[in-house]
């Protein structure tokens, strides 16, 4: 579906919002939006979304966690052995076919996860704290809606430039 941006609104107002994303996506990946204090960038993007995963959906195999995060199996796979190598994912068989493999969040994967979370959670109130709730429930809400239509359009087009999309 081909639409003209002149249509959906102010062009101005486009021309803003991409590069708004831009910088975001700049400054995040700079600082990494790894929050504050001794945790503060200890945890590359793809291990927290990896374990967050894990932990919002428990144990699973390497097919499952590619699917539900959308990415390719053999970047699970890539992205995932450091995780096993310093002991926050575990694999373990699985409980009804002892030859397949399943990951899961190992207690210090657990413990690791819960740290950056609150050092990442700490960042956030820090760069909204003069925010009033609503300012942060609609942000939060529009960004969503933003990363979902954003994730819709990449699984339908085959993402950009050949990438896969990122949950």
């Amino acid at each position: 579906m081909s639409m003209d941006m002149t249509t959906v609104g102010d062009t101005g107002l486009l021309d803003t919002l991409q590069h708004e994303v831009a910088l975001f996506a700049r400054r995040a990946e700079q600082t990494r939006l790894g929050g504050v204090g001794q945790v503060r960038n200890s945890m590359d993007r793809a291990a927290y979304l990896l374990l967050n995963r894990l932990d919002k959906e428990g144990p699973m195999g390497v097919k499952a966690l590619a699917a539900s995060m959308g990415i390719d199996s053999s970047t699970v796979t890539r992205q995932v052995a450091p995780l096993v190598d310093t002991g926050l994912v575990k694999r373990t068989s699985h409980p009804e076919d002892g030859r397949a493999v399943v990951l899961q969040l190992s207690p210090r994967g657990q413990s690791r996860l819960d740290e950056v979370r609150s050092s990442r959670r700490q960042l956030m109130a820090e760069l909204t704290h003069d925010w009033a709730p609503e300012e942060r429930e609609a942000f939060c809400s529009l960004l969503t809606r933003f990363n979902s239509a954003l994730s819709s359009r990449m699984a339908t087009t085959g993402g950009a430039a050949g990438e896969q999309p990122v949950s």
